[in-house]
């Protein structure tokens, strides 16, 4: 109940609200009263930030809307993200949400310096370390929508709120490195460390930092300009993950199937289960996991000749039939007609006049007895994604052999067999991220694969993306005007007026 009625708080008081930053008035006097009076308030503290992580991991306007993966079905709930017309009045962008995410983050860093935990201090270092990594997580995910960004990294714990301007964000990338490797560090230094050690596959441990901070440095290298350094170093970051004894599934089918508990392959993931309670804050909602738009319902399969193999739900409250898989997915899978991820992934609804509409049967949720609920785990980090990542490492360095190898270490449970083709670094690279279209697919990943690959010159986005041909939408967000009066020291993003 403690847990519950912490988290609660947290997000309905908003502790580190800074007003002319964050739009959100401070509650300090709240905070000074309530919280951190005993070593036992940071642990439920923690995980009240990480209800942050999930909405963000959740959230599919940013990862997947602007790519290639979707197109309408039943019905369109698309957006500005997906038509690429996103302008300052239109779609913009408030980093409210995001940054009282770190002023939670930066709250608990300073509040906890006196608790010496001197019964338990690898408690306090986990609790520390986790708050690292959440931090580093809240402003990757950040400056990857809306490039630079303000650096807020001391706690406000008063009305003296000092007013930001956005810094580069290959000065946030720095932070999020230094966030990350402190984090390292600490987990490195518990008692008995292992890196096999996983205390909870739905918070963050030392595999986990590690499968980050290589995302952070493939992000670094190519679309910052951190080059040859930073391939390098998620290369050696992927080494520690491959430390983990962290495994692929034989089967693809429990890649989403098993939950991250029990899941080999999964280093990160965030819990959903059916009819969680609303929260009362519109921060961390009670709107349901982002598959609900992708699972039709049954009225509009209704007649389908292979209806027991669609993810159909009963009603349209657990099932919203807007996304379905588009013709440029459809095409990765097949290249390879007997690719075994194929009926994981994707599934044609047969009517008596044809083919119709190609379901995504990747998140099918649950088949409860009174309906079919999107309650899988949204995964952040698994095995494939980072053997994929150490591929395209390697493949920006121009050590093909190498990145072959791990795009077979992922191919193996496909049923395609080995890679087969030209070995010069324009294909393999160009092989690489088509098999993160069809490995990862429909798991956030998209969009910022390509906004990578594009900037790494392997494709231009503008001819891969059906609804940026023709545009010159800028690859990052605008800020709304909102932010922009609120503080006169904030810069529009690049390529909006």
């Amino acid at each position: 109940m403690k847990k519950i009625f912490l988290f609660s708080l947290i997000v309905v008081v908003g502790l580190t609200g800074c007003k002319k930053l964050l739009e959100i008035t401070p509650q300090s006097s709240i905070t000074e009263e309530t919280y951190f009076q005993n070593e036992s308030d940071f642990d439920p503290y923690v995980t009240g930030i990480y209800g942050f992580m999930r909405f963000f991991a959740n959230n599919i306007t940013y990862g997947t809307e602007r790519g290639d993966e979707l197109i309408s079905a039943l019905n369109s709930r698309f957006g500005v993200a997906w038509t690429q017309i996103i302008t300052p009045t239109n779609g913009a962008i408030n980093y409210n949400d995001w940054y009282k995410a770190i002023g939670h983050c930066n709250l608990l860093l300073e509040k906890i310096k006196p608790f010496e935990f001197s019964s338990n201090p690898d408690t306090r270092k986990r609790i520390i370390a986790e708050t690292y990594c959440l931090r580093a997580y809240f402003y990757f995910h950040l400056t990857r929508v809306i490039g630079d960004a303000p650096l807020m990294l001391t706690a406000v714990v008063d009305e003296n709120v000092p007013l930001l301007a956005r810094s580069p964000a290959t000065d946030v990338m720095k932070q999020i490195n230094a966030d990350l490797d402190t984090a390292i560090t600490i987990y490195k230094s518990i008692s008995n460390f292992a890196a096999t050690s996983f205390p909870s596959k739905y918070r963050f441990a030392y595999g986990s930092a590690q499968a980050m901070k290589a995302d952070v440095k493939l992000w670094s290298a190519k679309v910052l300009g951190g080059g040859a350094a930073d391939l390098n170093a998620a290369i050696a970051a992927i080494d520690e993950v491959e430390k983990t004894g962290a495994s692929l599934n034989l089967d693809f089918k429990n890649v989403v199937g098993l939950r991250a508990a029990t899941n080999p392959e999964v280093l990160l993931a965030a819990y959903y289960q059916r009819d969680e309670p609303v929260t009362g804050s519109s921060v961390v909602p009670n709107a349901g996991h982002y598959v609900i738009n992708a699972l039709p319902y049954l009225t509009g399969v209704q007649g389908a000749l292979n209806l027991d193999s669609l993810p159909y739900c009963n009603t349209t409250a657990n099932g919203l039939g807007a996304y379905q898989i588009s013709l440029q997915s459809r095409a990765l899978f097949n290249q390879y007609p007997a690719d075994k991820r194929k009926p994981y992934t994707w599934v044609t609804e047969r009517q008596a006049s044809g083919p119709k509409i190609s379901w995504i049967t990747k998140f099918p949720g649950t088949k409860y007895t009174d309906d079919r609920v999107a309650d899988n785990d949204v995964i952040m980090y698994r095995l494939a994604d980072i053997f994929l990542l150490k591929a395209e490492a390697y493949a920006a360095l121009d050590q093909t052999g190498l990145a072959i190898g791990y795009i077979n270490k992922v191919r193996v449970r496909t049923g395609n067999g080995d890679y087969t083709g030209a070995t010069d670094k324009a294909t393999v690279e160009k092989e690489i991220l088509n098999e993160r279209g069809r490995e990862l697919f429909f798991e956030q990943k998209r969009w910022y694969d390509l906004v990578r690959f594009h900037k790494g010159g392997t494709i231009n986005v503008y001819t891969v993306v059906p609804n940026l041909v023709g545009k010159t939408t800028p690859l990052f967000w605008p800020l709304n005007t909102t932010v922009m009066a609120n503080n006169n020291l904030i810069k529009q993003t690049e390529g909006y007026q």
